[in-house]
């Protein structure tokens, strides 16, 4: 699978539709329903986000303190493209955050752990660039923008 097109970003920007249009890209790139539960994940995974009591933050704390720490600091800032479904479980174990996503994507927790195998090193590079957390807001508006385009 092809990734979309990198493009330039500034040391702390978010760009909310350089993400949504890689997720876009993503949902047109890898088949129909493939693409569809990726898609669904990514605005699952961002709304559940926002409702986490710690955020993005929490997701870097638990990633940090199962050991993968290195991962995130490589997503964070844009060196790996990807991860694996058994390294998502590690370092979203405990959370909660799976069993969430799966629940607001309507798929199955496993579907949950492959899509963001993908669309999680996206999300930390955008909301976490160099492990720095993007204010809680911009990931509301997010989902907002990600679900009205998918849901």
């Amino acid at each position: 699978m092809a990734l979309p097109e990198k493009q330039a970003y500034y040391v702390g920007e978010v760009n909310s539709m350089g993400i949504m249009d890689m997720i876009q890209s993503l949902a047109g790139q890898t088949g129909a329903a493939a693409g569809t539960d990726q898609a669904k994940v990514a605005g699952g995974f961002i709304e559940a986000l926002t409702q986490h009591p710690e955020g993005i933050q929490g997701v870097l704390d638990a990633f940090k303190n199962n050991g993968m720490a290195e991962h995130v600091n490589s997503w964070g800032a844009g060196q790996a493209a990807t991860a694996t479904p058994e390294q998502v479980q590690q370092g979203l174990g405990g959370t909660g955050l799976i069993e969430k996503t799966a629940e607001k994507a309507g798929v199955s927790p496993e579907v949950v752990q492959m899509a963001l195998a993908t669309v999680l090193p996206m999300v930390i590079h955008h909301f976490a660039p160099d492990g720095h957390p993007a204010p809680v807001s911009s990931m509301g508006s997010m989902a907002q923008q990600i679900l009205s385009k998918f849901a």
